[in-house]
């Protein structure tokens, strides 16, 4: 008979497998947004403010348009941070974190259930955005470290949690 903390770890492994088989089926989250809405080396600038290097992409449009969820997922957060402003973060398929930043507004609460292109919020220029141009910071984080994407880069170990959103934009839009 198998004890109860080999129940509760084979528990565990499994729900963690079962989020790697979700399809992510993926769209762009600025609507109406193409390319030419961003700079495509955005991703992992430096150098790049407080938080040393950029590790999101920076989508712009004009202040109030709509920002749809990129995936279906769970919103851990929909609130204020101080550098990202009003934020909303969805925890989606394959354990990916998805985090949207410097809206103008939020349209989801926390503890709901997003679905792909539902409305989240609105381009803005929230937190340390405040006096530059409208835009969507997004970026895709790892639950589970990707430890072979470290490298030298100035910050380059937290390459493991961090994925390129563009890599994904580029096949939406």
């Amino acid at each position: 008979m198998m004890s109860l903390r080999k129940k509760i770890s084979f528990f565990i492994l499994t729900i963690i497998f079962i989020g790697f088989l979700i399809p992510q089926r993926f769209s762009m989250p600025v609507d109406g947004a193409t390319k030419a809405d961003y700079h495509p080396k955005t991703f992992w600038y430096y150098p790049w403010g407080k938080s040393i290097t950029h590790k999101g992409a920076d989508i712009f449009a004009k202040d109030g348009t709509i920002v749809q969820s990129s995936i279906s997922g769970f919103v851990i957060y929909s609130g204020q941070i101080s550098l990202g402003g009003n934020v909303v973060i969805i925890l989606g398929p394959k354990w990916r974190i998805h985090y949207y930043a410097h809206l103008k507004e939020r349209k989801i609460s926390t503890f709901s259930w997003s679905t792909r292109k539902e409305i989240i919020g609105t381009v803005g220029s929230s937190g340390n955005a405040i006096g530059k141009p409208p835009h969507l910071h997004y970026a895709i984080i790892t639950a589970i470290p990707y430890l072979w994407r470290i490298d030298g880069d100035k910050q380059g170990w937290k390459k493991m949690f961090f994925l390129n959103p563009l890599d994904y934009l580029q096949k939406v839009s």
